[in-house]
């Protein structure tokens, strides 16, 4: 299949192309509010992390936190994206029953970051480059709920004025897993620099989603915005389906109207919300409450200085200096935490067997019993204890399989768990040598067979894995009945 096919939805009429652009709103990490001092938490009650500013009391001007425009410079450079020394805070109007000012303060042509990009990994090892248009600060709404009393509308405000981060894409995306891979990396370089932890569960990253279709080569359709998708999950189902819903109102003449939708996640289809309103129908004007923001290069440059090591150049590493293969390198560095483990249990080992350990056996338990790995029930220097055992062939794969799961269940370090069960692999030779000496005599039609067909020997091998309990070395096992039958 070709690279164009393999991008393309077929109709009825022929091929269609998806043209895909996310804006994701993720929250700053801070613990106050972008203009304000109320506190930034979750799980408070309704109305308790509200001041007289987020309110909307007449008179309350809004202050900039400092930290949040820090936070927010973190994020641009993560993004390789220009930080403007100068921008500026615009009022954009609407009303809304939990937003109480009757606009939104947030960043409309000026904003504190421009253009950047961000090279994704997907799921085979090949790589695509997703242009960010920009990055701006905004404060976010309260919410809304609807679901107390079936005559009213409550209002929390807890959320209103929280400091948000909308980062939005170039329309350089052509399918759904591109889409949902973008997601998933913008989320890790937000939770390696700190700007956010990124938490989708809390609605602390959700994703507006903007989707239209066109015939290949053609110019670029009329897009529709499916609006706060909170899971790579439903961003893959959204998009199908959307686009799905497009390709058939083409195809039977009807044209696309620019609008907002919802994703209903239990239906899995999108439905209209409103009519896509139009940039000036916002009213956007400079907020006169709050001075343009101008940031010193040299305050830029500390920030800059201060950043981790970002996750590509981690992945770069790991591949040089634990030889690991791209796929692998890729997997532990999608997670901070996950790559911090595995480094400290890679310390002296075979860094290639830490890593087929951390990325199989490790992450498949975590996952199946809800852990991360931050509260993994083995640490780091016991998984590498426990490579260190397999690397002096005290025990075999197997073998370490069954410490790994008493380790998992608390029995204590690897080296204590081999000799209490009596697991330590046998490697005296002479003894493995007797029971294949016994079991060839045994089994003259069946060496005859191994002489024949050598793949057959796997027969004999387990035979004395068997006999050993799976102690013995698989390596002298081998030698021992190549030597034996002549192989």
């Amino acid at each position: 299949m070709s690279d164009v096919a393999s991008k393309t939805l077929k109709g009825a009429t022929g091929e269609w192309e998806m043209v895909i652009g996310l804006e994701i709103h993720a929250q700053v990490a801070s613990k106050a509010k972008l203009f304000s001092g109320a506190a930034v938490g979750f799980g408070a009650g309704p109305n308790e992390q509200v001041s007289l500013v987020d309110a909307a009391f007449p008179g309350m001007l809004p202050v900039i936190n400092r930290y949040c425009v820090e936070q927010a410079v973190r994020a641009g450079l993560g993004l390789n994206a220009r930080i403007n020394t100068w921008s500026r805070f615009d009022r954009k109007n609407y009303f809304y029953p939990d937003l109480p000012q009757g606009y939104q303060i947030s960043q409309f042509q000026h904003p504190i970051v421009g253009e950047g990009e961000v090279t994704v990994e997907r799921d085979d090892g090949s790589t695509f480059v997703v242009g960010v248009e920009r990055l701006h600060l905004e404060q976010d709404a309260g919410k809304s709920i609807h679901d107390l009393d079936p005559n009213a509308t409550y209002v929390d405000l807890n959320r209103a004025g929280t400091a948000l981060m909308e980062i939005v894409s170039k329309p350089d995306m052509r399918t759904s897993a591109d889409a949902a891979a973008y997601v998933r990396k913008i989320r890790t370089i937000l939770r390696y620099i700190g700007a956010s932890d990124g938490d989708m569960e809390k609605g602390n990253l959700r994703a507006d989603v903007n989707v239209s279709v066109r015939r290949p080569g053609e110019g670029l359709g009329t897009r529709c915005e499916i609006k706060n998708v909170n899971s790579y999950r439903f961003i893959q189902q959204a998009i199908e389906y959307e686009a799905r819903r497009q390709i058939v109102l083409l195809e039977d003449g009807v044209p696309i109207r620019q609008e907002t939708r919802l994703f209903d996640s239990t239906k899995g289809e999108t439905r209209s919300m409103r009519s896509k309103e139009e940039a000036h129908d916002y009213r956007y004007f400079p907020d006169p409450d709050l001075l343009p923001l101008e940031l010193d290069p040299a305050w830029i440059a500390e920030i800059e200085a201060s950043l981790p090591e970002l996750p590509d150049a981690k992945r770069t590493r790991f591949q040089s200096q634990y030889g690991l293969s791209a796929y692998d390198a890729g997997i532990l560095v999608a997670d901070q935490a996950r790559a911090d483990y595995f480094e400290k249990a890679a310390a002296g080992r075979d860094a290639k067997l830490v890593a087929n350990w951390t990325t199989n056996e490790l992450m498949a338990r975590l996952a199946k019993d809800g852990h991360d790995i931050e509260d993994s029930p083995i640490s780091a220097a016991d998984l590498a204890a426990l490579v260190k055992l397999i690397e002096d062939d005290v025990v075999s794969s197997k073998i370490a399989r069954e410490v790994f799961d008493r380790m998992w269940a608390g029995e204590g370090a690897p080296a204590d768990i081999v000799e209490t069960h009596g697991l330590r692999q046998v490697t005296d030779t002479g003894a493995i040598e007797a029971i294949v000496d016994r079991l060839i005599a045994e089994n003259p039609a069946q060496a005859d067979a191994v002489k024949a067909k050598p793949q057959a020997i796997g027969w004999f091998v387990g035979q004395v894995m068997k006999e050993t309990g799976g102690k013995a070395n698989p390596g002298a096992v081998n030698g021992l009945l190549k030597a034996k039958l002549g192989l």
